[in-house]
């Protein structure tokens, strides 16, 4: 007998035109509200499904016909294109069709009886410790990502600077957006956010700094959409301003006082509004970095997260604490702090040679009599 769910979703009654097809859309929609009962990530769970549609369609078969030698098909495949695939890519990958195959193969859900009463077969976890790729290191990127050095910090804000002044000078319009653009970039350095944290800012959460009241409203952020724990509601943290960056603070002030009015936003919140009254989206400052970086020929493993990378490195070259960084940028361990951190060569040889300064003091001073 067809359990609940398989009468649910294949009625004894009901003859679909693709009984097959049904009993997959059945799965999927069932994962998905399995997930955000959980509290799982909406947009997250979207991309898993999105994922194992992808691996289905790789297979040609059902997820009661697969097998662990199409996970290590599927895997090869990506390795072998142009650009292979990176290893935090593949194992996020086997991650979501394991976690859909322990769904489908749970007897609580009543799946396997389902496939094996219609189809003669049943669905079985496919991702083994011995197919698929472990999490064997703190830091998974490519090596090739990394912070901007002070150098090209400092030629990627003067050529956003200087497009503004271009652009007017030729008389074309975008202008405005060019300048906001160019502040909304220093904001991310100057307080090492993420691009969602940056593009969900409103009004709201520019505050002061009591320690430096010069700055009015513009010396501390309040982060609202901060990356969220599995399962949790998006984290708060307020981020101080620091001295180094006030430049960018000024910029700040600039835009949201005499620039950002421009464009006409009336009672709209956010920060970073566009010529349409809208929020600016991620996509659209990934784009424009990326344009950017391309006209003035930096790297182009740069991304806009290199910015934040940028100022961990460059907090911790102005001597401020780790404790202090990790608190400012989010993070709840150190070692993720750590793994941001690409200090110069000349960071390295000042702190060298303070340590060998102070070992060698004792013995210039000679004996103690």
């Amino acid at each position: 007998m067809v359990g609940s769910l398989g009468v649910r979703v294949l009625p004894s009654n009901v003859v679909p035109l693709d009984p097959m097809q049904a009993a997959f859309e059945g799965m999927l929609a069932g994962w998905e509200r399995q997930r955000l009962s959980r509290g799982l990530n909406p947009t997250a769970t979207r991309s898993n499904i999105a994922l194992v549609k992808r691996f289905a369609h790789f297979t040609g078969e059902y997820p009661w016909q697969w097998q662990p030698a199409d996970v290590e098909d599927f895997t090869v495949s990506l390795i072998n294109r142009p650009e292979p695939a990176a290893h935090s890519t593949l194992r996020g990958y086997h991650g979501m069709i394991r976690t859909f195959c322990s769904y489908i193969t749970d007897p609580r859900y009543e799946w396997p009886e389902v496939c094996q009463e219609r189809f003669g077969s049943y669905p079985v976890q496919i991702c083994h410790d011995w197919n698929t790729r472990h999490h064997v290191a703190e830091f998974e990127g490519r090596p090739a990502k990394r912070a901007l050095t002070f150098d090209e910090a400092e030629a990627f804000f003067r050529h956003a600077d200087e497009k503004v002044e271009r652009i007017i000078a030729a008389g074309k319009k975008g202008a405005l957006s060019a300048l906001r653009d160019a502040q909304f970039f220093k904001t991310v350095y100057a307080f090492g956010l993420r691009r969602r944290e940056a593009c969900m800012l409103d009004l709201a959460d520019l505050r002061s700094n009591p320690n430096n009241p010069d700055w009015g409203s513009y010396g501390s952020v309040h982060v609202r959409f901060a990356k969220a724990n599995k399962g949790g509601p998006s984290r708060r943290r307020t981020v101080l301003a620091v001295p180094e960056f006030a430049w960018a603070v000024d910029g700040l002030r600039q835009w949201v006082e005499a620039a950002r009015p421009r464009f006409r936003p009336g009672d709209l919140n956010p920060v970073w509004v566009t010529e349409r009254r809208s929020r600016m989206s991620v996509r659209h400052v990934d784009e424009k970095f990326a344009l950017l970086r391309d006209e003035i020929g930096l790297d182009p493993h740069l991304t806009l997260h290199s910015l934040r990378h940028s100022y961990v490195t460059h907090l911790v070259e102005y001597g401020y604490p780790e404790r202090f960084v990790s608190e400012q940028v989010g993070h709840s361990y150190a070692s993720s702090t750590a793994i941001y951190t690409d200090v110069s060569d000349d960071y390295k040889n000042r702190i060298l040679s303070k340590a060998l300064a102070r070992i060698r003091q004792p013995e210039q001073q000679g004996p103690q009599q």
